[in-house]
Parts: structure tokens; sequence; C-alpha cells
């Protein structure tokens, strides 16, 4: 019976080191969810949106849209989330260009049209260089709003932590990937395995702009605590705007772009 037990012991660690190997070299794979078809704005109804391609150091190919913005009025620098490309983000693009804001949306390597694939490090590099060339447009630092929609906080968080800008919005922040890896997976090592961390709480400390942090209370993918975390961590002034009842991705329909708009 004790040699069965013990059989069984094995085999099922065994199993299990074999989880967390593939895990470890599949781990983008269940991090990243990208969708690589590239569309136009004008398809999307964008029609006084630009396509912008982007060459980047190494030799990869960036799709970004640009719409301009409307004398006197910030340009929103968005990071978009985990899933799908910019065309999900059409309507919203669209409502803030209403408003004479101007945005520049990047799409990360493997999605929309972008060539390669995504990492913490290429983003990070490539929403710097999305920074750069907005600069090059003739935008000044602090007419530049870095947004981040979900994974893109962390991202947004890094950009601002090493430019300058007009503001930092943080939509349903983490305070790492790692901690949000762990909730889902809670019997893998996450913090051993990770590559790709996103380590927010490292970067708020040196944001020198003002931010704001929106947050559903019903998040439960990225819990509002994170964000409620993000903002103690920053040492530059915050302004939370938390939602009841609002999820991950539908606080949009409780209020929370006329939050971002009110703290433009």
């Amino acid at each position: 019976m004790l040699g069965t037990l013990l059989k069984a012991a094995v085999l099922l660690l065994g199993l299990y080191a074999l989880v967390v190997l593939a895990t470890y070299y599949l781990q983008r794979k269940l991090l990243y969810f990208p969708d690589p078809r590239r569309m136009s704005p004008a398809s999307v109804g964008l029609t006084h949106v630009e396509e912008l391609e982007i060459q980047t150091p190494d030799g990869e190919r960036l799709i970004a849209w640009y719409g301009k913005a409307s004398p006197g009025q910030p340009t929103l620098l968005y990071f978009h989330g985990n899933a799908g490309a910019l065309t999900n983000r059409s309507e919203r693009m669209g409502k803030y260009l209403e408003r004479g804001r101007g945005m520049l949306m990047l799409a990360y390597r493997g999605y929309g049209g972008s060539s390669g694939h995504p990492s913490e490090r290429a983003n990070v590099a490539d929403a710097n260089l999305a920074y750069a060339t907005l600069r090059a447009k003739g935008v000044a630092a602090d007419d530049i709003l870095l947004y981040g929609e979900s994974l893109g906080s962390g991202i947004a968080t890094q950009v601002a932590a090493a430019n300058l800008a007009g503001g930092l919005i943080l939509d349903a922040p983490y305070t790492s990937i790692v901690d949000v890896a762990e909730r889902i997976y809670p019997l893998l090592p996450s913090r051993w395995l990770m590559t790709d961390r996103y380590e927010t709480l490292k970067y708020i400390g040196s944001v020198q702009a003002p931010v704001l942090v929106i947050h559903g209370e019903a998040d439960d993918l990225i819990p509002v605590s994170m964000g409620k975390a993000v903002s103690s961590a920053a040492k530059a002034p915050v302004k939370v705007v938390t939602f009841p009842g609002a999820g991950h991705s539908d606080h949009h329909l409780f209020g929370s772009f006329e939050a971002v708009n009110a703290w433009i």
C-alpha cells in the first residue's frame, strides 16, 4: 500500500514538473492573445484617422492609428489591453476625437498588422518609440497624456517614468502581471517562472505627471485593490475613480469616459 502511494506521488510530481516546464516555455502564449488582422481606420468609421507604419531599430514594423488634436487639446498616447487589436478600441478612439482630443494608438508586435512577437522588453521599447513619434510630429510633452488599458497600464507607467508627459491614465492597472498570474494560476510557481513581469509598483513612484486611476469595483480579473495599491504608491498627484458594479472592460457603461474627460 505504501509503495503504491509512493509511486502515485512520484507520478503526480512528475506530471506537475512537466506542466511547470511546459508553462515556462509557453508562457507568452498564455499571456498574450493577439488579433493579427490589419484593418484600416476608415473600415471602422474613423475616416479622419491616419494609419502609421513605425519602423523599429530591430527591423519590425508597427502599425498605429493617429488622429490629430484640435488646437489647444491634448493627445492621448494609448496602449491597449491584452486581447484584440486597434479595431476593438475604435469606438473609444472616435469618442475622444469627437471631443477634440488627439490620439495615437499603437498595435503591439503580433497585433493588428504589426510584425514580430510581443514581449515586455519589446512592448516598452516600442511604446517609447511611439512617444518619440508624437514628439517628432510636434506634439509637446505637456500635451501628451499616456493612457494604459489593462495590460497597457504597466507599459504606460514605464513610459511615464522615463519621459515627460502631461498626465498618466491607468485603466484597470495591476501591481504586476506576476501578481495577476498568481491569482489565475494559484498552483503554479508564477513568481519563479515569468519572464515578462510588468512590475507597475516598481515604476509608479518615478512618475512625475499627475495620475488618474479608473477601475471597476466588480473586476474579477484585476481586482480594484490592485488599482488602489498602485495609486497609493504614486508620488505624483493622483485621483482614483471606481465604478460600483463595473467589471474589467465595461466601465465605459458606468461613466468612465465622462470621468476621464472631466479629469483632462
